[in-house]
């Protein structure tokens, strides 16, 4: 087929795309701006137009599929329906791309790509993952000898019910993305309820408070009791988590924190039920995070650079817990916590949980809200944060291997020792790298 893409920037979207193109079709897609994932779409034979136009649509075209952001009134949406081009939802493209796969699904508020991403390193298959893979240095993995899916399955709009999973696994519900569902608790719930149940196998945390609800027969993770003997340690500068897993025996994944320990023994137990635990054990060395996950992007004598993703309370708590192991581990003395907020709307409903994640940090740097096409809201954040050593900033700049902060235009400050870790989902991570 002739498939364009269009929001083909997104990292759930290319990730569709670039599976596609291995699977044999022809490719293309648009975006509004080029970034370093429209230029490996198109290292890998992918044609993409920056900007929206209806001659943007190839001749010949069988489909176009577009992300969750792209309105009906988009020019390409509108000229692929005069041309009577099928035209589907990446959500709805999902049953159709996924529906002969033996998918393992893994959802959840947080945890997911990680995940995903540690049972991509532990089983043989095809994976789509919602960030880049370090082991594999990319989001996408094309085995054609096999229909084993590992993917990672979206809550935000309700398109992990379409991902056919054969195995559901769910690391937390927490609520999130209350807007797709209403802000009503019971659709929410509900719809994870029929996640779970549309697996053969379901792998869950059952410390999650909606999760030990359900009746159904699954296995269940019980963190704070199966998983034991939880130490750190720097291999090669390099952080890894050792840990026991009841049942299943002694485990080493890299990276820091018991939420690393969580989700690896859940992809274990996933893995489990067609591994021998031998094969598990040694495969499992082959993960090596996740790009914007605790991602060291500078490393020197005095000073680390860390890109992180986590944009919601839950996130940032762990991975300040996981600097903290860090920070003390390689000998640093001071955190700088960089926050870019990440929606208005997730802000100011999760407004007091921000206020305590931050716990440990010897300054916090807070950017303007990356809106994600919101319109702006009022937030108190130098009355709310007044309690950490606070700075609002507007921007930042990489200058060689040192951070720069830049207010009204001028640079108040620059960080050159110690941990500088930023969190967000907007362009922080490009602010960070002296890519934008």
């Amino acid at each position: 087929m002739k498939i364009h893409f269009i929001g083909i920037g997104g990292i759930g979207i290319s990730g569709l795309a670039k599976y596609m193109r291995f699977s044999g079709h022809e490719v293309s897609g648009s975006d509004m701006k080029e970034t370093h994932i429209t230029q490996r779409l198109h290292d890998r034979g992918i044609t993409v137009h920056i900007g929206h136009d209806a001659s943007n649509i190839p001749e010949g075209c069988d489909l176009v599929i577009h992300s969750a952001i792209i309105r009906p009134t988009n020019s390409e949406i509108v000229e692929a329906h005069r041309r009577g081009i099928e035209v589907l939802h990446r959500r709805d493209a999902l049953l159709r791309i996924l529906s002969e796969k033996k998918v393992y699904a893994v959802c959840g508020a947080h945890g997911k790509s990680t995940t995903t991403a540690i049972l991509a390193a532990i089983m043989d298959g095809s994976a789509i993952i919602g960030a880049e893979s370090k082991g594999f240095g990319s989001n996408v993995r094309y085995d054609g000898s096999t229909d084993v899916m590992l993917f990672e399955a979206d809550e935000s709009d309700g398109s992990f019910l379409n991902s056919n999973p054969y195995c559901s696994i769910v690391t937390n519900a927490e609520p999130e993305h209350m807007e797709y569902y209403n802000y009503n608790i019971d659709e929410f719930h509900n719809a994870y309820k029929r996640f779970v149940e549309m697996g053969s196998v379901r792998v869950i945390n059952a410390e999650d408070p909606f999760m030990a609800t359900l009746e159904c027969d699954a296995l269940r993770l019980y963190p704070s009791v199966d998983i034991t003997n939880i130490t750190y340690t720097l291999i090669d500068d390099e952080p890894y988590t050792r840990f026991h897993l009841k049942g299943f025996g002694e485990f080493e994944v890299w990276g820091f924190g018991e939420h690393i320990a969580m989700d690896a023994s859940l992809a274990i137990m996933a893995a489990a039920q067609t591994m021998s635990i031998a094969s598990i054990r040694v495969r499992l060395l082959n993960f090596r995070g996740i790009k914007k996950r605790f991602d060291v992007i500078f490393k020197g004598s005095d000073r680390v650079i860390i890109d992180d993703y986590a944009h919601h309370p839950t996130e940032i708590k762990a991975t300040m817990q996981s600097l903290k192991t860090y920070t003390e581990l390689k000998g640093f003395e001071r955190i700088v916590a960089i926050w870019q907020p990440h929606k208005y709307s997730r802000t100011i409903d999760n407004l007091d949980a921000f206020v305590e994640c931050f716990e440990g940090c010897d300054t916090l740097i807070i950017l303007p809200v990356w809106a994600a096409s919101e319109e702006p809201r009022e937030i108190d954040f130098e009355g709310r944060f007044g309690g950490y050593n606070l700075i609002m900033a507007d921007k930042l700049h990489r200058e060689g291997d040192t951070i720069q902060v830049i207010v009204a235009d001028e640079v108040v400050k620059t960080y050159d020792k110690n941990v500088i870790v930023g969190f967000g989902a907007g362009d922080l991570t490009y602010q960070l790298r002296g890519t934008k």
